[in-house]
């Protein structure tokens, strides 16, 4: 089933949330999720806003909570729409940054660790990982691509990448002012 404009037209998020992925030395940092949503999975460190909180601010206050790294160079590099047929509605963004200070610590939300760039395990993240995941680890800094995923109980039905501008900067700004 192929998502159109139309079927996600109606569509507002419960949530906002981020995942920030950093970059290093020929790998990635991911966790092993203790809590929450997503627990038992494997991806970034992320979480959702807190009121008046903006997208690289969450990212980033995140990924000190939950591995107690400080991220310099945050950029967003997926917009994701995720459309569950039977839970709640998420708006995610996926952040990829380079440059970070400290040590890498388990805390009760996440066991942090580096994984070979080669060896990203996608069969033990979200289903939708596997298809954006592997361009933002690759590039940085061409620009926010924005995907829509349909679940059903978790269960990736379809996806498709969204030739239009980001509907976070649409809904806070204005269509005159997405670039």
């Amino acid at each position: 089933m192929k998502l159109t404009t139309t079927w996600v037209q109606d569509w507002q998020p419960e949530f906002v949330g981020t995942l920030l992925f950093i970059v290093h030395d020929g790998h990635v940092l991911l966790i092993h999720k203790k809590t929450g949503h997503g627990a038992g999975r494997i991806n970034g460190p992320g979480g959702k806003l807190e009121p008046g909180e903006g997208v690289v601010a969450c990212a980033v206050r995140e990924v000190y909570e939950e591995v107690g790294l400080e991220v310099h160079d945050a950029e967003v590099g997926v917009e994701m729409r995720f459309v569950e047929r039977n839970g709640p509605q998420w708006l995610g963004f996926a952040l990829r940054a380079t440059r970070f200070s400290g040590t890498p610590l388990e805390t009760a939300e996440a066991r942090p660790f580096w994984c070979p760039l080669s060896e990203v395990p996608y069969e033990q993240m979200w289903p939708d990982d596997a298809v954006w995941l592997p361009g933002l680890l690759e590039s940085v800094g061409n620009g926010t691509a924005v995907y829509d995923f349909l679940f059903d109980n978790e269960r990736l039905l379809a996806h498709e990448l969204v030739p239009a501008a980001s509907i976070w900067e649409m809904a806070h700004h204005g269509p005159e002012n997405v670039s």
